[in-house]
């Protein structure tokens, strides 16, 4: 008979409480509750499988990439916000440095080894690929109610790169619009495929993930959001996209330009979360309320809750009479609005990640170092909520 995911929960922490931890309290000493998330995020990723230590054919050896992954875990887990205090913390801690591997601190590496290091598992996706692992470990089996939508504002300390308007303001030229020569044949845009034509998100209706990921912007550029009174905010790095389980379970995550509207990552991860994990509703606020998004949810089964947006009507219609009057906004049922309150679980998920697990402290440039060093804690912060779950079951 199957085990149900309740109690694989409670099998897993058990297995933690009464083996995992007295093993190494008697090796290292006793263990707080961030080296005991540490031992569980290491006990739950496939490390092994994933990565091997490598040797150089000549010159020095390479330093076992399996201990600085562990190393990268437990920076995000103390919340460092750069590898030069990881360093000091594994020279002074000597529980931590003999969990990573490392006897004595003369054994640690240098300082540009790690950055070589961790250079390689943002290119390789490694935190990515743990992270899915741990995912479809623990809730593959389980039929998930909701799925809550939302983005959150990456701050880096990056230049972004200048446009050419930018560039020709400065220098005081402007551009002549180049002619786009040969006009296309009477309907050949008809012809053209459909995922190479329409908006973003009407393509994407009609291309595969690899293609939609490929097709978002990555770069490093200023963002904009209007916070809860009403006053616009601006800040310059990234976007970070989650998709969150009940439980507060992260389950997907896209990274993007902090210029990239909510609505246009919604399709993959909306794609990327089907794969990954069986659930029934999706919430999202009124940024993704589309037509497209909605037929694209319902064709994979699911049922969308989207706040409506003021577009689609006057929420107070005007008492003049008019020639085409206002419709007013769709509003949810009750049972939507019921439902639709889970939805702030993504942004205590969001709010975790920054205070506890280094997402407001990234030291790193560049849209593959950013994101590994945010999945790190993503990864971190999945393990720590599964605990959670299986304390409270």
């Amino acid at each position: 008979m199957q085990n149900s995911p309740k109690q694989l929960v409670t099998q897993f922490a058990h297995m933690l409480q009464e083996t995992l931890f007295p093993v190494l309290e008697s090796v290292t000493g006793p263990l707080d509750g961030q080296m005991r998330l540490l031992s569980a995020v290491a006990a739950m990723t496939p490390l092994g499988r994933l990565l091997s230590a490598r040797r150089a054919a000549t010159g020095r050896p390479a330093e076992d990439r399996a201990a600085l992954a562990t190393a990268f875990m437990a920076k995000a887990i103390l919340n460092l916000p750069t590898t030069r205090d990881l360093i000091g913390r594994l020279r002074v801690d000597e529980t931590l440095r003999l969990f990573c591997g490392w006897q004595t601190a003369r054994a640690l590496p240098h300082e540009s080894k790690f950055s070589r290091a961790f250079a390689e598992f943002a290119e390789s996706e490694l935190p990515q690929q743990l992270h899915e692992a741990v995912v479809a470990a623990t809730q593959k089996e389980r039929l998930i109610g909701h799925i809550a939508r939302d983005s959150t504002a990456i701050t880096v300390r990056e230049r972004y790169p200048e446009t050419a308007q930018q560039k020709a303001a400065k220098q005081g030229k402007t551009k002549k619009k180049k002619k786009t020569g040969r006009r296309h044949a009477k309907g050949s845009f008809n012809r053209a495929k459909a995922s190479e034509r329409g908006t973003r998100i009407q393509r994407q209706r009609h291309q595969k993930l690899d293609h939609m990921l490929k097709d978002l912007p990555r770069n490093c550029d200023m963002g904009a959001k209007t916070n809860s009174k009403g006053h616009e905010q601006y800040w310059r790095g990234y976007k970070l996209h989650l998709d969150v389980a009940d439980g507060q379970v992260p389950v997907s995550a896209v990274l993007t330009s902090a210029s990239v509207h909510d609505s246009q990552v919604a399709i993959p991860l909306m794609t990327m979360t089907s794969a990954r994990v069986t659930h029934l509703y999706e919430l999202m606020d009124s940024a993704y309320d589309a037509e497209s998004i909605h037929q694209h949810s319902r064709q994979l089964n699911h049922v969308p809750i989207i706040a409506p947006h003021p577009r689609r009507g006057t929420k107070k219609p005007s008492q003049m009479q008019k020639v085409f009057p206002d419709k007013p906004t769709p509003q949810f049922t009750w049972a939507q609005q019921e439902r639709y309150k889970t939805r702030t679980m993504s942004e205590r998920v969001n709010a975790r990640l920054k205070d506890e697990f280094g997402a407001s402290q990234i030291r790193v440039r560049g849209a593959a170092k950013v994101m590994a060093h945010l999945m790190f804690g993503v990864l971190a912060l999945t393990v720590d909520q599964w605990l959670r779950l299986s304390a409270s079951s």
